[in-house]
């Protein structure tokens, strides 16, 4: 005997992809607020399937409170090392996560590592299930590009696995932790995410794996390369990311863009 998944219903689809939609516009949102919206819109669904689709789909609320991306309790969780440090050069702190991304009959989870000073996508990986290995494949794709001094995720299974833990700790990276339902601690990664999902994922009605690939493939290439950041006075990710030094602090001096990240939770001065 062998266990043969069961391919879920139009409904479950529908109702994940209504979650996902909701919390992109509203990630303070949790399961409460979001089971309120989908029962005033008709779709009736208790808030026991919501916080069990939110925990499937990877998803919590950006405030304190239940963290639904969970972690496996014998993995060591390491400290938030963020809190009121200045970013003011790239590679001194990338962060890495984990976002639901529609299809037109299921879904897949993108992970993206961003370089926090720039914007930079610096890698990512699409697959059809939360399992590590396309997790490591992203981490792999990155350090072979640079490495940066510190690696940022939230308490997610997949970043207090040995395997992901182990890759950071043989190259001397500072691993910091987002505390438990904390999301702001990650604020760069989850804009990234609403960007792109408004920006292209709610844009093109992928149908198949391989359309969501190359859509999102040719979205992070035009997001490097092309795409102005109003936060960068205009410039691309890249433009930034690949700043000589020289250029680094001209720029740092005519645009005082420095990051300073809070002491608390609240607005992140940029």
């Amino acid at each position: 005997m062998y266990y043969v998944p069961v391919e879920p219903s139009a409904k479950e689809i529908a109702i994940k992809h209504r979650i996902d939609e909701l919390y992109t516009a509203r990630p303070f949102y949790g399961s409460r607020k979001i089971n309120f919206f989908l029962c005033q819109e008709g779709i009736q669904v208790s808030r026991p399937t919501v916080q069990k689709y939110m925990r499937e789909m990877d998803i919590a609320a950006i405030a304190p409170g239940p963290h639904l991306s969970k972690r496996n309790q014998e993995h060591k969780v390491y400290p938030y090392l963020l809190r009121g440090l200045k970013i003011e050069r790239p590679n001194q702190v990338w962060g890495i996560d984990i976002t639901y991304i529609r299809l037109s009959d299921g879904w897949m989870y993108l992970v993206a590592i961003l370089d926090w000073f720039s914007r930079y996508v610096i890698s990512w990986e699409l697959d059809q299930t939360l399992e590590i290995p396309f997790v490591l494949r992203a981490v792999d794709c990155a350090l072979e590009q640079a490495r940066p001094e510190i690696w940022n995720s939230d308490q997610g299974s997949q970043f207090t696995s040995p395997q992901y833990i182990d890759r950071l700790l043989e190259i001397d990276v500072r691993i910091s932790m987002d505390g438990k339902g904390r999301a702001l601690d990650n604020i760069f990664t989850e804009r990234l995410w609403r960007t792109v999902k408004y920006e292209e994922v709610y844009l093109n009605d992928y149908r198949y794996p391989r359309e969501a690939r190359q859509g999102i493939r040719r979205y992070f290439g035009f997001y490097n390369f092309e795409r102005p950041h109003q936060s960068l006075d205009y410039r691309t990710p890249a433009q930034i990311y690949f700043m000589d030094q020289l250029e680094l602090k001209r720029f740092l001096k005519n645009e005082n863009k420095t990051i300073v990240l809070p002491e608390q939770v609240g607005v992140y001065k940029i």
